[in-house]
């Protein structure tokens, strides 16, 4: 008799599980001393990561990237532009919207603050080899789509509720 009951972890598979919960936390309370030290609010912070991982996007994207609604981000991009951190560019393929490209590669202040945390996890990576850090990086690769999927999910199921509430 087959079961459709999915098997149970093994040992290592929880401890790594808890070891990610566990850097995920970490990251967060890092990410939100980081906006702090640089007088930000912690969503901007998060949206400033997001535009230099993702690179120009539009605000309708960066409202979905960030679970934003349209008019919280409108307020975002205003302060980071205010502060020079973005620019509002012209699409050049709809002049409806309006492409946000970050600027603050040069801003002193975020390289100082990074500089610290980049030399750790360098001086950390060469403890690795070659092939670990290979299979390391695919996992966290693979990882990061994993919680993106988890995010969207968690979104549509809470429009889902808040549509059945409505």
């Amino acid at each position: 008799m087959s079961s459709n009951r999915p098997e149970q972890p093994t040992a290592s598979q929880e401890n790594l599980t808890k070891q990610m919960r566990g850097l995920g936390t970490r990251t967060v309370l890092y990410q939100q001393t980081v906006a702090a030290s640089l007088g930000l609010y912690n969503h901007d912070f998060l949206s400033i990561d997001i535009l230099h991982e993702k690179g120009p996007v539009t605000a309708g994207e960066l409202s979905r990237l960030t679970g934003l609604t349209t008019g919280s981000v409108t307020s975002l991009i205003d302060r980071l532009e205010k502060n020079g951190f973005v620019r509002r560019q012209p699409d050049p393929h709809d002049r409806r919207k309006v492409i946000i490209v970050p600027i603050y590669e040069d801003k002193e202040e975020i390289s100082r603050t990074y500089m610290s945390l980049h030399a750790a996890m360098v001086k950390l990576a060469t403890s690795y080899s070659d092939e670990e850090l290979a299979l390391i990086t695919q996992f966290l690769s693979r990882a990061s789509s994993v919680l993106e999927e988890q995010i969207r999910a968690l979104h549509a199921d809470t429009k889902k509720t808040s549509n059945d509430k409505g």
